[in-house]
C-alpha cells in the first residue's frame, strides 16, 4: 500500500485552521504577514489554533522579511514562548550574506527546540550551494523536511531539482521528506507523485479570493482528492 502523501496548508488564524482540517489537511503551518513571506505569528494565534484543532502544526519562526537570522536571541526566546503555547513543530531556516548556511543561528534555536521536529524552509532555494547547505545541516537534531520549489522562481523553474533531490532520497544530507511548495499547481501533482516525492505545501492555491481571503475547506479538498488519502 502506497503512504499517504502530507498536504499541509498555511494558517493565518483560527479560520484558516478549521477550513485546512475540515478539507483533509494533515498538517498546518502557522505565519503572519504574508506580505513578508510569512513571519513568526503571535502566541495568541498559535494558543488558539492549538486549541481549536487536532492536526500538527509547525510554527514559522522569522522575525523580518529576508533570509538573516537576525537577533538571535529574539529568535530563541520566540521559540521558547512558542513551545509554551503549546507548539511541539517548528519551520525554520537562515542564510548569511554569502548565501551559505547560517549553521551557528541554525544550531542555536534546534538547541531550544530540543525533541521537537522542524522544517528547513525555501531559504534553501537561495542558498549559494543546496547540496552544500544540506551536507551542512546533515545530522542536525530535530530537522526532518526541506520545503522547497527547486528554484527561487518556483516549482516551474524548479522540477528538475525536485526530481534529482528525490531520487537521491536516503543519501546522507538526503533523508529528510521533501516538501514542495512555492508555485505549486494541481497539474504538478502527478509527475511528482510519480517521482515519488509525498509532501506538498499550498498556501494561496487554499484561498479562491487570494490572500485577502480565507482557506476554502473546499479547494483544499480537492486538493486532498488529486493527492489521494
Amino acid at each position: 500500500m502506497s503512504k499517504r502523501a502530507v498536504l499541509e496548508v498555511i494558517a493565518l488564524d483560527v479560520e484558516d485552521a478549521v477550513a485546512a482540517q475540515a478539507g483533509g489537511a494533515d498538517r498546518l503551518e502557522l505565519v503572519t504577514d504574508m506580505a513578508a513571506d510569512g513571519l513568526t505569528p503571535s502566541v495568541a494565534t498559535v494558543a488558539g489554533i492549538r486549541a481549536a484543532v487536532d492536526i500538527p502544526a509547525r510554527v514559522m519562526l522569522r522575525l523580518a522579511d529576508g533570509f538573516a537570522a537576525g537577533d538571535v536571541e529574539r529568535l530563541v526566546g520566540a521559540a521558547c514562548e512558542m513551545r509554551e503555547a503549546g507548539a511541539e513543530e517548528f519551520v525554520l531556516g537562515f542564510l548569511g550574506p554569502d548565501g551559505d548556511v547560517d549553521l551557528g543561528a541554525v544550531e542555536r534555536v534546534a538547541r531550544v527546540l530540543e525533541g521537537c521536529r522542524w522544517t528547513f524552509h525555501r531559504a534553501i532555494d537561495r542558498a549559494a550551494d543546496r547540496g552544500a547547505l544540506r551536507k551542512q545541516l546533515d545530522g542536525v537534531p530535530g530537522l526532518d523536511t526541506y520545503l522547497t520549489a527547486g528554484s527561487a522562481d518556483g516549482v516551474d523553474a524548479g522540477l528538475p531539482v525536485l526530481l534529482a533531490e528525490a531520487r537521491r532520497r536516503g543519501e546522507p544530507g538526503y533523508e529528510q521528506q521533501l516538501l514542495v511548495g512555492g508555485g505549486l499547481r494541481l497539474e504538478h501533482v502527478p509527475g511528482l507523485l510519480d517521482a515519488g516525492i509525498d509532501g506538498f505545501h499550498i498556501g494561496g492555491a487554499a484561498r479562491p479570493g487570494g490572500w485577502g481571503g480565507p482557506v476554502a475547506a473546499e479547494a483544499v479538498a480537492e486538493w486532498r482528492r488529486v493527492l489521494g488519502g
